[in-house]
């Protein structure tokens, strides 16, 4: 009896062992996917993304307080580089992505009067940042208005 009272309490301390080391295994992981998204939080002066192509992104928000960053990736469109990298996401229209979020923050016209304005290099964009070409150089803003 004494036998079988040691394998049994072998047993059930490996399988104690092995249900500890699955759980801090699991908890490793989401702690590693939620450092993943805060990453991409949009802080001033980050860099952001991989690629071959690279902008400068400025945030204003409602308060007017201004933010840069540098975006790099290989997405061929302004839009598309940002929802990769989960700053903002928004609507599909018949013209396009409507951005209604940038950088956790929500904006709706119906219910404010509130909207993200684009802008190329200081000018009011004449295409949405899902139809506007990366191009070197330029400066992409979205500011809340």
């Amino acid at each position: 009896m004494k036998k079988f009272s040691r394998r049994f309490s072998l047993i059930l301390c490996s399988l104690l062992l092995a249900a500890m080391t699955f759980t801090a295994v699991g908890c490793s992981k989401k702690e590693k996917e939620t450092e993943a998204a805060a990453s991409n939080e949009l802080k001033d002066g980050a860099t952001l993304g991989e690629g071959s192509k690279s902008f400068t992104l400025e945030v204003v928000d409602l308060d007017k307080k201004e933010l840069s960053a540098t975006i790099k990736t290989d997405a061929a469109t302004v839009g598309e580089a940002l929802l990769d990298l989960e700053i903002v996401d928004g609507e599909d229209s018949d013209f396009g992505l409507y951005v209604t979020t940038v950088n956790g923050l929500t904006l709706d016209y119906d219910k404010d009067g509130k909207y993200w304005a684009f802008y190329i290099d200081g000018e009011y964009a004449s295409t949405g940042v899902d139809s506007t070409d990366i191009e070197e150089g330029k400066v992409y803003r979205l500011a809340a208005e």
